[in-house]
């Protein structure tokens, strides 16, 4: 990330009264022998993904490891935080299969008719997608029973500007949803929470027939931007790890919908939310390669960072 400051790298967060199981590549893959890890969700769960790779390679050039994406229908994305794509890579030494498949909103996605709109003398073709909220996504309908464990996430792209910049349109029971004057912002909460109780009810039934799996749903990955959002100057330059506290507490999520969802059912909350929230400086912020510098990125993580304590969380539970 053509960063300078590493001591982000250095902190560890200890739960109070457990010690949490010794984390490595080797550990991980003797656990995962001749199993599947999927993750299913946003470009942050491509980090998460990531994260996991760089892990499980220990960071080093793998020639042995295989790349089998094209079993699982998966097209590379062209840069890391893509919409779309997906990779899939084999570890001959455990046959230990990890994937990532990107799906922001978890749902089926239905094209409509095409609508062409003309600028003067330009045409523009755009094709509309019905995002359906009580059915998930094609690609876990196909191969959920090849995986073992799969950790899901969702929640950045529940806003009127990403809906309207991927062109979808909701729906629920076949039918288009209607906002009826209720404000954007609480319509599209809303319609997250009802996606993630929806989700969550069909894997426990799934899980009826699959004992023997393991689902996560990873909660909100908090951004930190400040006066402004991603597309309105906003910053974030904290350098200083923990800045805003070093203690979280309490036996509530901090992303409660995600909560609530998996209340009653078998899958499991990887609950990320409040100590990510207390490590500000992790972000990419303005130190990407390339980029332009007063462009700041408070969403993603930088790697090494963060995400690797979400594997963490999630091998313990494994």
């Amino acid at each position: 990330m053509d960063r300078t400051d590493f001591s982000y790298e250095s902190y560890r967060w200890q739960p109070n009264g457990c010690e949490i199981p010794d984390f490595s590549g080797q550990n991980f893959l003797k656990r995962m022998r001749h199993k599947t890890l999927a993750f299913v969700g946003d470009s942050l769960g491509r980090q998460q993904f990531q994260s996991m790779m760089c892990i499980a390679t220990g960071g080093k050039h793998s020639p042995e490891v295989e790349d089998v994406s094209r079993k699982y229908g998966l097209v590379k994305a062209p840069n890391a935080f893509s919409p779309a794509g997906g990779s899939a890579y084999r570890f001959p030494s455990t046959n230990t299969t990890i994937l990532f498949y990107w799906s922001a909103t978890l749902s089926e996605l239905q094209p409509l008719q095409n609508t062409t709109s003309s600028a003067r003398t330009k045409k523009k073709t755009t094709t509309s997608y019905a995002l359906h909220l009580d059915r998930p996504a094609e690609f876990l309908k196909q191969h959920l029973h090849s995986f073992d464990a799969l950790v899901l996430n969702t929640g950045h792209h529940w806003s009127r500007q990403k809906f309207i910049r991927n062109h979808w349109e909701l729906y629920d029971g076949g039918k288009p949803v209607i906002r009826k004057g209720k404000a954007a912002a609480n319509f599209f909460t809303d319609a997250r929470n009802a996606k993630l109780h929806n989700i969550a009810r069909w894997l426990d039934a799934e899980l009826l027939r699959r004992p023997g799996m393991k689902v996560f749903l990873r909660t909100m990955s908090p951004d930190h931007f400040v006066d402004g959002g991603w597309d309105t100057g906003g910053r974030c330059e904290d350098t200083a790890p923990l800045s805003g506290g070093s203690e979280v507490s309490g036996d509530r999520s901090g992303d409660l919908a995600a909560e609530h969802a998996v209340n009653g059912t078998r899958v499991k909350l990887l609950d990320v939310t409040a100590i990510s929230r207390l490590r500000s400086e992790g972000h990419i912020s303005n130190h990407s390669v390339g980029a332009q510098r007063e462009k700041y990125d408070c969403l993603h993580w930088c790697l090494p960072g963060v995400p690797d304590l979400w594997n963490e969380l999630l091998f313990a539970q494994i």
